[in-house]
């Protein structure tokens, strides 16, 4: 699949996009929020996966892991975009109704490929660090003031996190 990627075959990304589009807007909506800008990261985001499949590398994770961050590293620029800041200031109160009534919707999206649940066997301190940093876009230093903890220990739980997210994951090819 990947090989086809590279190849660019577009049958290979017609499949990648029917298949794994959905996980990666639940992941774009966590940090986006609004329904249009997140479909327009969504696409934004593909575009650069096509761009750059011959970057990924197959030793460093899996092809959804690097999608994964593609995608929420996306989104995260549009969230620091002037736009983004300067729209959401002017966005009408049935825009609000609308992103919380959809919030449940998004979660199942993300959950149908079983993200939610391994986030949830994580410890305490690693799933906290995991659900602020990839599903709700804060960055590390963000989380350290937010919660409190030394920056070296943030950094410390995450890689920690992330060494048991790779295990399990692999475990489940």
């Amino acid at each position: 699949m990947v090989a086809a990627l590279q190849n660019k075959d577009r049958s290979a990304f017609n499949y990648l996009y029917d298949n794994y589009s959905g996980a990666l807007y639940g992941v774009i909506k966590r940090v986006v929020e609004a329904e249009d800008i997140a479909n327009d990261v969504l696409q934004e985001a593909f575009v650069k996966i096509w761009k750059n499949i011959g970057g990924y590398d197959s030793s460093k994770g899996s092809i959804f892991t690097w999608m994964m961050n593609i995608c929420r590293n996306t989104a995260i620029d549009e969230v620091r975009s002037k736009n983004f800041k300067k729209e959401a200031q002017n966005q009408n109160i049935d825009d609000f109704v609308s992103i919380v009534d959809s919030q449940n919707k998004v979660e199942q999206k993300v959950d149908h490929i079983g993200l939610k649940k391994i986030v949830q066997d994580l410890k305490p301190e690693h799933r906290i660090l995991i659900d602020k940093i990839y599903f709700e876009g804060y960055t590390q230093d963000e989380v350290s003031k937010e919660l409190e903890i030394p920056l070296g220990t943030v950094k410390t739980r995450v890689r920690a996190a992330m060494t048991q997210l790779r295990e399990v994951m692999s475990d489940i090819k």
